[in-house]
């Protein structure tokens, strides 16, 4: 292990990179292997698995429906991050600012995670329509609870001694939390982002599943619908390489903002 650790250190970036793609493209060809295998040897009908190739033939002649729809979904999932990750980062704060506020919020929080996002969607279409409000809000709610655990943890969890010596040094409520106990938090709540990047396109899909009239998610329904199976997964397709994008860029943001984080 010591070794494999020397050697992946003494590599340039460029090689890093290469060799994640190559891995990413090893286990894309494993993984279609085995689903053109499943299909092959079980005689899969197309109607309930179809083939990579039916998959892929359907996303070259439904780019451009494929790609609105895909357009859709991104921007629901964005500001649903957004608009999650403003409100985790709130509820942390209030929680470590006004301490007596804990024992009421956090029980709200903790219930408003509690309760199915299924059974929250269509209140949320009640109230803000059938349009992109409705979709952001559902993602929000679903992301910011991981959000606001991992930065409160990382907030609370500041070491004593960084907090007593800038006390003794004169430093306010506001420049410990600034300059000390935020900057300590970064690497906790980097984990609650990488979280909340990945469950944000549920929250976007499901809103779409509950009602809406365009986003992959009202393609996949769509297509189910009508026994078009070969689009419904090309619509999942996509889906999962928005999700790993997202994700991936989303590490390597944050591995630049916090070089300290895997120290």
């Amino acid at each position: 292990m010591a070794q494999y650790h020397s050697v992946s250190t003494r590599l340039s970036k460029k090689e890093r990179i290469t060799y994640s793609v190559l891995r990413l493209m090893i286990s894309a060809a494993v993984i279609l292997g085995l689903w053109q295998l499943v299909v092959v040897a079980f005689q899969m009908p197309s109607f309930i698995l179809p083939s990579p190739m039916a998959v892929l033939d359907r996303l070259g002649t439904r780019y451009d429906v494929l790609l609105k729809h895909t357009w859709v979904t991104a921007q629901e999932i964005l500001l649903g991050l957004g608009l999650g990750l403003t409100m985790g980062l709130m509820f942390a704060l209030m929680m470590l600012m006004f301490q007596p506020l804990k024992r009421w919020l956090l029980p709200i929080l903790i219930a408003s995670q509690a309760i199915p996002v299924f059974a929250i969607a269509p209140v949320m279409m009640l109230w803000l329509g059938y349009g992109i409000a409705s979709k952001v809000v559902i993602a929000a709610i679903i992301i910011f609870f991981p959000v606001t655990t991992c930065c409160y943890d990382g907030l609370r969890n500041t070491p004593i001694g960084y907090l007593d010596l800038a006390k003794t040094m004169g430093a306010s409520k506001w420049q410990l939390l600034r300059h000390i106990q935020f900057p300590a938090a970064l690497p906790t709540l980097a984990s609650g982002i990488r979280v909340a990047v990945v469950i944000a396109p549920i929250g976007a899909v499901v809103g779409e599943w509950v009602g809406s009239s365009e986003g992959l998610g009202y393609l996949m329904l769509q297509a189910n619908a009508r026994m078009i199976i070969d689009e419904m997964f090309a619509a999942l397709f996509i889906l999962a390489v928005l999700s790993i994008t997202l994700y991936f860029t989303t590490d390597i943001v944050l591995k630049k903002a916090i070089p300290w984080e895997n120290k």
